[in-house]
């Protein structure tokens, strides 16, 4: 399988199988309109179409075709899957990783939260040090010899509840040398509580921090609002400035959600760059395709638009070497990529990763939290539902029909299986509108790759 398209001046084609992406001239981009994987095969040409020969030449063409081939027999073009041989490797494994809901509050009210203002459909409550404490010793008897280990500080908002927090960190810390272990944390914030001291902490401490932020003031002020119903824009946009400022080389970014209010969400990115943010993430808002904000199949031309926009920007920049920035969804790697067997799995949600609620129930992940037809376990017992967890175990893209032709599915793992779920009650059934994105945000970002070689 191929896909050929034309971004930012480039004639691109992928293969699907061998992930080879080639920049091609226009006649070979014309040419493959007709040419087959059966003519490569039977290294025989096909008949060339009174639209091309009045276009190209007899030989210039008979030329294009030798080239292809050349692709084909290096197995670059049409090439078989080279991922099938994995498709019954991904079953059961170790749990490597768990998202800890140490608060199922907040002190914002966005209006489009998965989780329902962080109460996640239930009352609002804290994790006590004794569950997380509990969780980690799971983690570490559950990951079996995994060595590298992670634990996302997630809610609501974490750091409600920071001291749990902190004595969670320094417990898993005086288990690592007996156990052979590493943790490596990340904390997921909305700056509203983010002083001074628990940024130098963050800093210390967290791998990664993800800083909560939708982009301009008026577009993140009008969702991502106080209990009071005033917006946040001019209290965290410093307290991020001020941990970034002081966090050096160590991982971040900025996560900001776009709606149905801000399509030109490329606007959003650069002004996050221009706030001293270099590290950018922009993503869909996921939810009910009734609310007022919901993005949906009528939304993808100005949605495609803004992609566009954002790469050209930053093939600009990135030529003239000044103002450079990371977008998380154009961060593709082409040479190496992810192992087969995260491109066949994805996340991992369900069987390598979980969440852990306050009470200390274990869901597949943190979006899942509050369906209890996916309560796993708990702390106390450990993954009493294998039956779950060799569901998730087996959602890959070979048992995801809808993946079957689709050039994208070794780069999405056939999506979100809490979207596929929420959307189609199906893990299985991967959701249209987020493989409509997905496969926008990838030519873009091959695009991208392929402008600032």
């Amino acid at each position: 399988m191929i896909h050929k398209y034309n971004r930012a001046g480039f004639n691109i084609v992928l293969d699907t199988g061998s992930g080879a992406v080639h920049v091609v001239d226009e006649i070979i981009y014309d040419l493959l309109d007709i040419v087959t994987e059966e003519n490569c095969r039977e290294k025989a040409a096909p008949d060339f179409s009174d639209d091309l020969l009045k276009k190209y030449s007899q030989e210039a063409l008979s030329q294009a075709f030798n080239e292809l081939l050349k692709l084909y027999d290096a197995e670059m073009l049409y090439s078989d899957d080279s991922y099938e041989e994995f498709k019954n490797a991904t079953g059961l494994a170790p749990v490597k990783a768990l998202c800890l809901n140490v608060a199922h509050d907040c002190n914002l009210r966005c209006r489009y939260c998965f989780a329902s203002t962080g109460s996640f459909c239930g009352v609002r409550k804290l994790m006590t040090v004794d569950t997380g404490k509990k969780a980690i010793d799971m983690l570490i008897q559950l990951s079996q010899n995994r060595h590298n280990l992670e634990v996302d500080f997630f809610g609501g908002e974490p750091l409600m509840n920071f001291d749990t927090v902190k004595e969670i960190v320094k417990y898993a810390r005086s288990l690592e040398e007996k156990h052979h272990k590493n943790f490596r944390f990340t904390i997921t914030t909305n700056g509203l509580l983010l002083d001074a001291d628990k940024a130098e902490y963050i800093n210390r401490e967290m791998a990664n921090v993800v800083l909560s932020l939708d982009g301009r003031k008026d577009v993140n002020d009008k969702l991502r609002v106080r209990v009071n119903g005033d917006g946040c824009y001019d209290t965290i946009v410093p307290n991020y400035q001020n941990l970034i400022k002081n966090r050096g080389t160590k991982e971040y970014y900025v996560r900001g959600t776009y709606t149905k209010y801000n399509l030109d969400f490329d606007a959003d990115v650069l002004h996050l760059y221009d706030l001293g943010f270099d590290q950018i993430s922009v993503e869909p808002v996921v939810g009910p395709e009734d609310d007022d904000y919901a993005i949906s199949e009528k939304h993808l031309s100005e949605i495609e638009a803004s992609y566009t926009r954002l790469m050209e920007t930053m093939v600009a920049r990135r030529k003239a070497e000044k103002g450079d920035f990371n977008f998380f969804h154009f961060m593709i790697d082409l040479d190496q990529g992810p192992c087969a067997i995260k491109r066949l799995r994805g996340c991992g949600s369900g069987n390598e990763y979980v969440a852990i609620t306050p009470d200390g129930e274990i869901y597949p992940c943190h979006q899942f939290v509050g369906n209890e037809d996916f309560i796993m376990g708990t702390v106390d017992e450990g993954i009493t539902r294998l039956d779950l967890k060799e569901k998730f175990a087996a959602a890959n893209i070979y048992n995801k029909p809808k993946c079957d032709n689709c050039w994208a599915k070794f780069y999405c793992s056939g999506g979100c299986n809490a979207n596929n779920y929420n959307f189609n009650k199906n893990v299985l059934e991967p959701h249209e509108l987020s493989c409509e994105l997905m496969r926008l945000r990838l030519e873009c970002a091959i695009a991208l790759k392929a402008a600032t070689l």
